[in-house]
């Protein structure tokens, strides 16, 4: 199947220089027209690439959701779930570009563009699956390519309310990838996220620093002793009853991270344990905003008010409300110089673990090492996908496998993002190989053979 792919891979490449040459930007105010021409795009590729099935899902507020099948060859052939999605962000400073966001350019062994990689590489692969086998794969297939992902929408949570629709046996979550190009990697776990606002306001009105300071109480060093109290001094988390485990899968080296991040020469990590323990399995808090008098037109005066907003991540498993309202508690039991805070919580969105062990997972494991010759690894992120939870109460029994054609320094989300076209040859052969293995598992269970692969 690998040669059959390589045959294949001018014309998808072709095919994603087209779609990431749209501006599918699903956010207030862009204009919806890019959206729906990523959209027919799509359509039409998959009506060529023989699904004659092909529907949309219309919600309120959201961009249409395209959602196709191809039916079982056969009684004893399992049903896998596709998911990806045509949206994109929304490009950012143009100027941090080296080329324009929606000019698809070539890059070193790839493809530089807005979207290119979150997520329309891995719509592209799935489309090549489809066309290695010509329509027919040796399993049903169910595809759901979301055109709002990005911004959020009630698709997130529709998919228990039509749970028919998305039945299956397997899904297959493509809008993630590897840890680092050439290193095969499923995800295993998505952390969880909370916000809290935290608000002071200790005078009617600014008075001046000077005749007032030092008894008037300042809301903003109030505010500042409160967050301060939010990590030790090692930098890790200090809020009791937020879950944290050892981490046993890959993760970056310091130098990986490092340079993702964009950590400054002589600037250290925070917190301690190992990379993984701090991004994936533990909690992390993030002062994400503050109200607060800016500096370059700051009066000399006491101030009045203050606010911060908090993002919490959580581990997978923890219950989104719990780890929220242990952020709370603890804020709520401060009073900085006697001073007490207003902390109103705000959303939440549960982390997910996936099941590992499985038919589905197994097949993936031994699909991922056939296509780049290499053990793969597992990983967690610290983002989120809320539709997966969504698809996972619509087909509780099926296993869920997190993988695709980006990786970890593709810059998704950031200026310059790019995917390289060994990552998406790579996940092609993969899924083809996937669905391959995990059928041979069903006709062997229903035959009376071993459930493995």
């Amino acid at each position: 199947m690998a040669a059959k792919v390589d045959a294949l891979m001018d014309g998808l490449r072709a095919d994603l220089v087209r779609l990431a040459g749209i501006p599918s930007v699903a956010f207030p105010g862009f204009p919806a027209e890019p959206v729906q021409e990523a959209h027919d795009l799509l359509v039409g590729l998959l009506r060529g690439a023989g699904v004659e099935r092909v529907e949309r899902i219309d919600l309120p507020g959201t961009a249409p959701v395209i959602f196709a099948e191809i039916p079982p060859p056969n009684p004893d052939a399992p049903t896998v779930l596709l998911y990806s999605h045509y949206d994109v962000q929304p490009p950012g400073d143009e100027e941090l570009w080296d080329s324009p966001p929606f000019e698809p350019t070539p890059v070193e062994g790839g493809l530089r563009a807005r979207g290119v990689a979150d997520d329309k590489s891995n719509v592209i692969a799935h489309l090549g699956m489809l066309r290695a086998y010509e329509g027919r794969p040796p399993v049903g297939v169910k595809i759901v390519f979301e055109g709002q992902e990005e911004y959020g929408s009630p698709f997130d949570t529709y998919p228990p309310t039509d749970a028919e629709r998305f039945a299956c046996d397997a899904m297959v979550i493509a809008d993630l990838g590897n840890l680092r190009p050439g290193t095969p990697t499923l995800t295993t776990g998505l952390r969880g996220a909370a916000e809290v606002v935290v608000e002071v306001r200790t005078l009617e009105e600014p008075r001046h620093s000077g005749e007032f300071g030092g008894a008037a109480p300042d809301a903003l060093l109030v505010l500042l002793k409160a967050l301060a109290t939010l990590h030790d001094v090692q930098g890790d988390v200090a809020v009791e009853g937020l879950r944290r485990e050892e981490w046993g899968g890959a993760a970056y080296t310091e130098e990986e991270f490092r340079e993702l991040a964009g950590v400054r020469d002589g600037v250290p990590l925070i917190g301690g344990g190992s990379l993984g323990e701090r991004l994936w399995s533990g909690p992390a808090i993030t002062v994400v905003g503050l109200d607060a008098p800016g500096v370059d037109h700051a009066a000399s005066a006491v101030v009045p008010y203050a606010r911060a907003k908090l993002n919490l991540r959580f581990h997978p498993r923890q219950d989104p409300h719990e780890a929220q309202a242990r952020l709370v508690d603890h804020l709520n039991s401060l009073t900085p110089f006697g001073v007490p805070l207003t902390v109103t919580p705000g959303d939440t969105g549960p982390g997910y673990e996936a099941a590992t062990g499985g038919p589905a997972y197994r097949a993936a494991l031994a699909a991922l090492e056939e296509a780049w010759g290499a053990e793969p690894s597992y990983v967690a992120t610290g983002g989120s996908i809320p539709l997966v939870n969504g698809l996972a109460r619509a087909a509780p029994d099926a296993e869920v496998l997190l993988f695709g054609a980006q990786d970890s320094m593709c810059n998704l989300h950031a200026p310059n993002e790019r995917v390289l076209f060994s990552e998406l040859r790579n996940t092609v052969v993969a899924m083809c190989a996937f669905v391959e293995r995990y059928a041979a598992g069903f006709r062997g269970r229903s035959q009376g053979g071993a459930a493995g692969v």
